[in-house]
């Protein structure tokens, strides 16, 4: 299995059959170097979507136009990005399933907001915000979106079983690295843990410490981006 972050909370996970796109934000996103756009997309097979927020979503439809790879969202959201041409898409809601390939992925809820504000016509709905358990090679990976800590944490902890975490961190407009680190002790069970919406803009935190501090033991990884974190 390969971990690749492409910047925010774009991930490229090669895992399976599948090479799995979540919340690939790139053009704009000024973590991310444009010329290694062709190399981040290759081989695409899906694109995760966790909401509808300019820095998760404002260039699927264009990626999945590009690459042919569907958009696996919810169900509000698929309907409407679904409707572009040359884009198809995948709803489901939380608590559902779909298989792809050899990978399963099942939407978990998230706590936070979603719309979709980068048309330039204001918001527009977009369901709501979730996260994913993604689970192939033996492993599952909880990418939870944006989200504050959830007593639900609890119960994906212990159902879902997750070994590895990419967790938003950044602080403002999600939980911090000192509240991710408290919910992984609390409720997960994480061999490794990656940070993610963070060090994007200055209000967010700019690196991983108290992450870091708060799970002796874990193996957090620091990610760079389109540098394979290999698991």
């Amino acid at each position: 299995m390969k971990i690749i972050w492409l910047g925010h909370s774009g991930f490229r996970i090669e895992i399976g059959d599948q090479i799995l796109l979540v919340d690939p934000w790139l053009s704009g996103n000024p973590m991310f170097p444009e010329d290694r756009r062709a190399e981040a997309l290759k081989g695409a097979t899906h694109i995760l979507l966790t909401h509808g927020h300019g820095d998760h979503a404002s260039n699927a439809v264009s990626i999945a136009a590009e690459t042919g790879a569907p958009i696996a969202c919810i169900h509000e959201m698929s309907e409407r990005l679904g409707a572009e041409d040359g884009v198809s898409a995948i709803g489901f809601g939380k608590g559902g399933t779909v298989s792809l390939g050899d990978v399963q992925v099942s939407m978990v809820n998230a706590s936070h907001s979603s719309s979709i504000d980068y048309t330039g016509d204001g918001l527009a709905v977009a369901g709501s915000e979730a996260g994913f358990m993604i689970r192939g090679e033996g492993h599952t990976i909880y990418v939870t979106g944006d989200t504050d800590i959830m007593a639900d944490m609890a119960w994906f902890g212990e159902y879902y079983a997750p070994d590895i975490g990419i967790l938003c961190a950044g602080g403002h407009y999600t939980m911090d690295m000192k509240a991710a680190a408290w919910a992984s002790k609390k409720y997960f069970n994480f061999r490794t843990v990656i940070p993610c919406h963070y060090k994007t803009f200055p209000i967010l935190e700019q690196d991983a410490e108290d992450l870091k501090a708060g799970l002796p033991g874990v193996d957090v990884i620091e990610p760079e981006v389109l540098t394979a974190i290999e698991i």
